[in-house]
């Protein structure tokens, strides 16, 4: 399987990677969920250099997980927000963040913690059954083939 072919793959994780499968694309992810809209923030806060970062941003636009929005007209200036297809990421970011504050952080523990606005308690994110609302975790968990499979997938062997 080639990097440049994974958005081909009969594998929906291998086509998620195909679009957010960098460490500078989730780490502008993680900025934009921390507010981060600008060009010149994302650069400053990365230190990442501005054609790498051009890259990524065109990308995540060209993907429809950003959106260039105006907030300066002459000369025009625009900053990354967020779309709701960008947004439905945050489960995935805060999973990773979870797993780092887990088996990365020092002896200090997370260097971020999540309250959650409702209760204002810390939390930490729960992957639930959608249909009953049970905690699950990956031994709980069985796959098949789904209606989105296609008899000439059999090749790629996705599943064991």
């Amino acid at each position: 399987m080639r990097w440049q072919e994974l958005d081909q793959q009969p594998c929906s994780l291998a086509r998620t990677l195909s679009v957010v499968g960098d460490r500078w694309t989730l780490m502008v992810l993680r900025d934009c969920f921390l507010g981060i809209r600008r060009f010149d923030e994302f650069e400053k806060r990365l230190g990442i250099t501005r054609h790498v970062l051009t890259d990524r941003l065109k990308k995540l636009v060209e993907e429809g997980v950003l959106k260039k929005v105006p907030y300066q007209q002459r000369p025009l200036r625009e900053e990354y927000r967020l779309t709701e297809k960008g947004l439905d990421l945050h489960p995935v970011i805060l999973a990773l963040v979870n797993w780092g504050d887990r088996h990365m952080a020092d002896e200090r523990g997370a260097p971020i913690e999540h309250v959650h606005k409702a209760c204002g308690k810390v939390m930490q994110p729960v992957t639930v059954c959608s249909e009953c609302g049970e905690p699950v975790t990956a031994r709980d968990i069985q796959v098949q083939v789904g209606v989105g499979w296609k008899p000439e997938d059999e090749a790629e062997q996705v599943l064991p």
